[in-house]
């Protein structure tokens, strides 16, 4: 089976983060969203890996990931271009899949348990396709699918009005060459896109044996910031202790904290996890990180008061009023209005920016 990893789209919920940068390589607990994936497929005995490229900066997305060693697996990239909707960057995967199964896995998704005993159970049974399905509060939001008692699919529409289920898909497909055929027929929805919910219906009434697997663990569709944060919180649940950084005296250090390489904590700091501070960061004096908290690499935090919130690194923080729930782009600086006159916040705002003051 090959693996087929989607990081095209615009992320324009994203934005202004995603203006320097594909969503994907947004990173979660310190650790870039696409390698969440493509661990996933790696530790489910899947290493020949299709990369589908976007048109937003692919350039990033190929020097971060490189040709796959560094992980264990083989990357092949494909280009896709503008974004024409999923099942069009499944199409332009045919070559790579040749005659073999294969995994789509997008790029912005995070699931918790993996994925290796639904790869076996699909391999083993030799389904023809196969879909990941997690209950959610508003299907509405979602393609929604209809499932029988044996797991076989019934229905599949793209944001119902009237959902016939609470179960969304999960951006996890397991198909085979079959699929191809039916992408070719497609006709682009309203949005413009060819649509995998209309892929896989019609390959549910022409070729039949689309199976449900609904997820036991959570799953998270990062898209928007609140997103990024709430996966953020599910990842550090989870967090192994580790320090590799260097105290100084008087610092406090609670629950569970990884911090890395060439980081300082600097006296007076308090630190209560779980919590993430990469390498070579500055972590006071007098600062304070509070529970769900990731601090990205090369940052550094003076007389600072963080807590639930994404520093994606190289940024500065020397503000003492407190940050909670934010998501802080890379090289980001926030300082103290403190004696500066006249007084008042002085802002530099980028597009599709939220703030509370």
């Amino acid at each position: 089976m090959k693996g087929v990893v989607l990081t095209g789209g615009h992320g324009t919920r994203l934005r202004p983060l995603t203006h320097t940068g594909p969503k994907q390589l947004i990173p979660i607990a310190n650790k870039p969203n696409v390698l969440y994936c493509i661990e996933d497929l790696r530790d489910a005995g899947i290493t020949d890996i299709g990369i589908i490229l976007g048109d937003n900066m692919p350039e990033k997305v190929q020097e971060f990931l490189g040709d796959g060693s560094a992980f264990g697996v083989r990357f092949t990239y494909i280009v896709q271009g503008a974004p024409r909707g999923i099942a069009h960057a499944i199409g332009c995967a045919r070559a790579f899949v040749g005659a073999d199964a294969f995994c789509v896995y997008l790029g912005d998704n995070l699931l918790k348990g993996g994925i290796r005993a639904i790869v076996q159970d699909f391999e083993r049974a030799r389904r023809e396709a196969g879909i990941l399905l997690c209950p959610v509060a508003h299907p509405e939001w979602f393609g929604v699918a209809e499932v029988s008692e044996d797991g076989s699919i019934l229905s599949l529409v793209e944001k119902p009005q009237n959902p016939r289920s609470n179960l969304a898909l999960v951006g996890i497909y397991l198909l085979r060459p079959s699929i191809f055929g039916i992408i070719d027929r497609l006709a682009p929805s309203w949005r413009n896109e060819l649509e995998v919910t209309d892929a896989i219906e019609g390959l549910r009434t022409q070729r039949g044996g689309v199976h449900a697997y609904v997820v036991k663990g959570w799953w998270k569709d990062t898209g928007r910031p609140e997103d990024i944060l709430d996966a953020n919180r599910l990842i550090l649940e989870d967090l192994e202790p580790l320090d590799e950084g260097t105290r100084e005296e008087g610092v406090q250090i609670t629950g569970r904290v990884r911090i890395g390489k060439g980081t300082v904590i600097a006296r007076g700091t308090v630190i209560r996890g779980p919590a993430v501070i990469g390498e070579g960061c500055v972590i006071g004096p007098a600062s304070y990180v509070g529970p769900y908290t990731s601090i990205g690499d090369r940052s550094r935090l003076v007389g600072a008061d963080i807590e639930g919130s994404i520093v994606i690194g190289d940024a500065v923080i020397e503000t003492r009023n407190k940050i909670v729930n934010s998501l802080i782009g890379r090289h980001a600086v926030i300082g103290s209005a403190e004696g500066r006159l006249p007084r008042g916040q002085q802002l530099v705002v980028g597009e599709n920016s939220v703030l509370f003051l």
